[in-house]
């Protein structure tokens, strides 16, 4: 018996590395690769810090006119910026995922100071055509607008699907900034008084719910 390792319970990736019908996505550094051994047309294996850059090159021979290519925030900081530079010949939508947390090695903060605007900002400096924001918390953003470039648009994660069909018509770079917390984080966090815990919870009713 083999089990294959998956996505977390709660985990950020498991709605940002969906595809829309049609369309592919490249993996990259980081948990997300896993999706690439899920039904999620994502494939590839690049190293660290070149996330796009084989499709900047292939995509002149090719009749395929667009990929997605998934980018940790780590990554984005450490060198993955870079990539998003060299890639700006190309149609491509990077998926950049700010998940405040470097989950794949065990939690730990990203080296710097880094945040949403200040990617945003920076990405369009590089280049990109187009910034898109999702979130699970998308009102935060409400009267904040200004500290992003003009034209970011602002979308709750139940928009996901529809926003990457527009994104994938898109002419050179796009960057989707796919916001919410790690999970295991947030949990972590909670135990340590420094996350908020939601007035919620769940509750089962063994009368009605067997098992």
């Amino acid at each position: 018996v083999k089990r294959q390792p998956y996505f977390c319970s709660g985990c950020p990736h498991n709605s940002s590395t969906k595809v829309p019908e049609c369309s592919r996505a490249l993996a990259g550094i980081g948990c997300h690769f896993m999706a690439s051994w899920m039904e999620r047309d994502t494939s590839g294996l690049i190293q660290m810090g070149a996330e796009g850059v084989d499709w900047a090159a292939h995509s002149r021979f090719t009749t395929e006119k667009h990929v997605f290519q998934n980018l940790g925030d780590g990554t984005y900081f450490h060198s993955g910026l870079l990539a998003i530079r060299q890639a700006t010949g190309a149609n491509i939508t990077y998926k950049l995922l700010y998940n405040d947390a470097v989950a794949m090695t065990g939690g730990q903060p990203v080296d710097g100071q880094i945040s949403v605007p200040a990617i945003a900002r920076q990405v369009e400096a590089e280049g990109a055509k187009r910034v898109v924001v999702v979130s699970d918390e998308i009102g935060k953003y409400r009267g904040h607008e200004s500290a992003f470039p003009s034209g970011t648009t602002f979308h709750d994660r139940a928009e996901m699907d529809a926003v990457q069909r527009e994104l994938r018509e898109q002419k050179g770079v796009s960057v989707l900034l796919y916001d919410q917390t790690c999970a295991a984080e947030k949990r972590r966090r909670r135990k340590r008084g420094k996350y908020p815990d939601p007035a919620k919870r769940a509750f089962i009713n063994e009368a009605v719910c067997e098992g």
